[in-house]
């Protein structure tokens, strides 16, 4: 006997005619009112189910066509070189692993149309399969330091606009514009960590590159140019790099302050709720206030510094 199937309102379905192609459904199922309240299936609320009439399927049939379905997710997943410049400009709804959708609001939109050309630029960076990921690595690398060199660059012809010192701006506008990519970086590797360990090591990464390394090369690339370009009679051995402090002294003093109160917020919490994230609203919107205005007194005192408030300063000018 063959099998029939009803219609919403209970009456039985109309199988198609002969060539014609079965239609199928889309809808969208929003998850609300969940109790208890917070829970989550995963990040987002809304999910699109399709509906695809058709005859029964044997087990090879249905696993063929679950194998189909990976393929195309994957090719989604991983887009090949020219599929990702294609993705940079397109605008559309998204649909992760899960069948989420995720539809497109206004601000999106807007941010999507600023922020092209470096979605373009940035599609440059070839599919990691490529050369074992080293070729991604090495272009990826090369693109940060340029986008770091721009804002860096930027930041300093704004200061001279405005009228900062270079140490002010150097704590503001390129500290932000370095730093804020790091930002986001280790807020998502938060959120998808059960332990933050990749947040962590993001933080800790970055911090070691901008001292270590940004630091480091420049000061020895100085140090050899003194060294084999200053050459002179008065000094055959070449001269020694000039050095002036200026207001890194009392810059690292204002951090090392400020790290400590960081330091013991962070011991505070694990002490008293058992782990340094997460918790009630009220001590995690207490805690980010916190450092958010560690960081404040950081700028401001070494705004204040810099342009002579606690005393002469041995370096003018902007």
């Amino acid at each position: 006997m063959p099998s029939s199937s009803l219609e919403p309102d209970g009456t039985p379905s109309k199988a198609p005619e002969e060539g014609e192609e079965p239609e199928g459904a889309f809808f969208v199922v929003r998850i609300a009112k969940v109790f208890p309240e917070g829970v989550k299936l995963s990040r987002k609320r809304e999910c699109l189910v399709e509906i695809r009439p058709g005859t029964l399927q044997t087990d090879d049939e249905a696993e063929k066509e679950r194998n189909i379905m990976m393929k195309e997710f994957m090719a989604h997943k991983d887009p090949s070189w020219s599929q990702q410049f294609v993705i940079a400009c397109m605008l559309g709804p998204a649909i992760d692993e899960h069948g989420a959708l995720d539809d497109v609001t206004t601000g999106e939109a807007i941010f999507h149309w600023l922020a092209m050309p470096w979605k373009v630029f940035f599609a440059i960076v070839p599919p990691r399969e490529k050369c074992g990921g080293w070729l991604a690595f090495c272009i990826a690398l090369a693109q940060i330091g340029i986008v770091t060199f721009v804002v860096g660059e930027v930041a300093n012809v704004l200061g001279c606009a405005v009228g900062l010192k270079t140490s002010v701006t150097a704590i503001t506008f390129v500290a932000l514009g370095t730093s804020l990519p790091d930002l986001f970086a280790s807020a998502s590797a938060a959120r998808n960590s059960p332990y933050a360990d990749s947040a962590v090591g993001n933080v800790t990464g970055s911090n070691a590159v901008n001292v270590f390394l940004g630091m480091g090369l420049p000061w020895c690339i100085s140090s050899l140019y003194w060294k084999f370009a200053k050459v002179t009679d008065d000094h055959p051995d070449g001269q020694a790099a000039p050095c002036p402090q200026g207001d890194l002294v009392f810059a690292v003093t204002v951090f090392l302050c400020c790290s400590f109160v960081c330091f013991f917020v962070l011991f505070t919490r694990q002490y008293c709720m058992g782990g340094v994230l997460g918790g009630p609203p009220c001590s995690r919107k207490l805690s980010g206030f916190i450092l958010i205005m560690l960081w404040v007194i950081f700028v401001v005192m070494c705004t204040l510094n810099a342009y002579g408030v606690f005393g002469d300063k041995a370096e003018n000018g902007v």
